[in-house]
């Protein structure tokens, strides 16, 4: 099977016919994240029974060929691992997809450990998928033979291993468990990220709130850059060296260019305002920092001693019960789940079916016994 790069507006217009007949395909998408500063959807794989089309987006949008075909509920679209991709298509093509089949998640379903794209391919079908273009730039403009046979490579079998697994979950009787999966799946959107960079920091919760605030100055100062370069921010500079700036202060460009990971052109270029950052926060009054943000004031906050208790008793259920299934633990019922089960405190199974994030299925295998722990306090320690 050969591959076609979609990469005008007249091959767009010449293959919607064709892909408009199909009523399964299988899709991919390739971003730029680990290069550039941004995610930004740089390559769309789609394959169908007879053939793979790679639209490039940066190119020629692909919008109005793909809109119809992912968004109607009648066309199985086959993709692995979603979640990202369908974050991708929704904010950069404005598409959200229906009729999907994750093979992903069908296989977590059939209690799979191994889920990536190789693993599976190799075991249900005995196709071996290459790595070496996993990080790939996929901004790159030619890009290079290889890297485009990489991509096609992705959904080249989707669609054979995506029939493989949804007879395997019919045949244990899990079938509807998937579709309530996929369909919620398709619910995922593009929402933008308001967390303060600090939180992402490796070690920043044991800073002081002067040197958290010259932290955050820090961070926003590289992020400045990467966007100007159009680079990953860990590219421009990594986070041991925004460590050393922060605890070692260096008090000027030739100190701040001696430390140990830091391009010295970086620093005769950008380090000045660095460092006239570094010394504003140093002039701050202690009311004026931002420390460390101790959890989400608005947030539902940490469960009660008396809460934890009965969550401790869902979560032993919860481990039973997912190894009589062959299921990981938190597939059955993650953590974050319970938690927020514990917080509605639902008294049906009604109730507990409109626990946000809750699907019907899970509610079906353990509902009843879980009720009966919110209702009867099973877990509750003694005082």
């Amino acid at each position: 099977m050969t591959y076609r790069l979609i990469a005008d507006d007249s091959a767009l217009l010449e293959v919607s016919p064709q892909l408009q007949s199909q009523s399964r395909i299988a899709l991919d998408c390739e971003a730029a994240g680990f290069h550039r500063y941004t995610d930004r959807l740089c390559l769309v794989q789609l394959s169908t029974p007879e053939e793979t089309f790679l639209f490039d987006p940066l190119a020629a949008d692909p919008s109005g060929v793909l809109r119809p075909i992912l968004e109607d509920p009648e066309i199985q679209v086959v993709m692995h691992g979603a979640d990202f991709d369908l974050r991708l298509l929704h904010r950069d093509l404005g598409i959200r997809i229906q009729g999907l089949f994750d093979t992903q998640a069908a296989a977590t379903l059939l209690g799979a450990t191994a889920i990536g794209l190789a693993s599976l391919l190799e075991e249900h079908l005995n196709e071996k998928l290459s790595k070496e273009h996993q990080r790939a730039d996929w901004a790159r403009r030619p890009l290079p033979d290889g890297f485009l046979e990489y991509a096609a490579n992705d959904t080249r079998h989707l669609l054979a291993l995506g029939e493989t697994l949804a007879g395997k979950l019919d045949e244990a009787g899990r079938g509807s468990w998937a579709r309530e999966e996929f369909r919620f799946l398709e619910t995922i959107q593009w929402e933008d990220d308001p967390t303060d960079p600090v939180t992402r920091f490796k070690g920043a919760r044991h800073l002081t709130p002067r040197q958290v605030t010259s932290l955050r100055a820090t961070l926003m100062w590289r992020d400045r850059i990467a966007k100007a370069r159009d680079r990953a921010p860990f590219r421009v500079v990594g986070d041991s060296v925004l460590a050393a700036v922060v605890m070692e202060r260096p008090g000027s460009v030739d100190a701040l260019a001696d430390l140990k990971g830091m391009s010295p052109r970086l620093a005769q270029q950008h380090g000045r305002e660095l460092l006239e950052e570094l010394v504003r926060v140093d002039g701050l009054p202690d009311e004026g920092l931002q420390p460390y943000p101790r959890g989400n004031r608005n947030g539902p906050g940490r469960l009660t001693p008396e809460e934890e208790a009965l969550a401790d008793g869902i979560r032993a259920l919860r481990n039973a019960r997912s190894e009589d299934l062959g299921l990981e633990k938190g597939v059955l019922f993650s953590n974050a789940q319970i938690s927020g089960i514990i917080r509605s405190a639902p008294p049906s199974l009604e109730a507990l079916r409109a626990v946000p994030g809750v699907r019907g299925w899970q509610a079906e295998i353990l509902g009843a016994e879980i009720l009966r722990i919110l209702e009867n306090g099973i877990g509750i320690r003694p005082s």
